[in-house]
């Protein structure tokens, strides 16, 4: 879907090589994790938008007829439930460009990612005393 040949080093860039109509889209999902982890970073890992907090936390990415979210198996196990209309995989949500985005349901699935990150973290430096 991309239309530039350079590859983005920001968010902003990233969702501006996007068609117009795709781009508030995307824009959602970047302001439900935000709003759901304002202490984490924006960056580009892996060629995508991804949110850091003590490591990767949350990616996504768009595409021609979806989103893509990408919190990692144990948040895609965790909202199984609410996960059921979405085409899923291990670590993947794919979330249609024709459906309304679940922004709430993003912004739960951060704050999991917030927590299991920060859990991470901590059992890192208890490690290191």
């Amino acid at each position: 879907m991309k239309t530039k040949s350079k590859l983005p080093t920001t968010i902003d860039e990233y969702i501006a090589d996007f068609p117009r109509d795709v781009q508030p889209l995307l824009e959602k999902v970047r302001a439900a994790i935000r709003k759901a982890a304002p202490d984490a970073t924006e960056a580009i890992s892996y060629q995508i938008p991804t949110f850091k907090l003590h490591g990767n936390m949350i990616h996504f990415a768009g595409y021609d007829h979806h989103i893509g979210l990408y919190p990692g198996s144990r948040p895609i196990e965790e909202f199984k439930d609410e996960l059921t209309k979405y085409k899923t995989s291990k670590g993947t949500v794919q979330l249609p460009l024709d459906k309304p985005i679940p922004v709430g349901l993003i912004g739960r699935i951060t704050k999991f990612c917030v927590k299991r990150n920060l859990e991470k973290a901590a059992a890192k430096a208890k490690k290191k005393r």
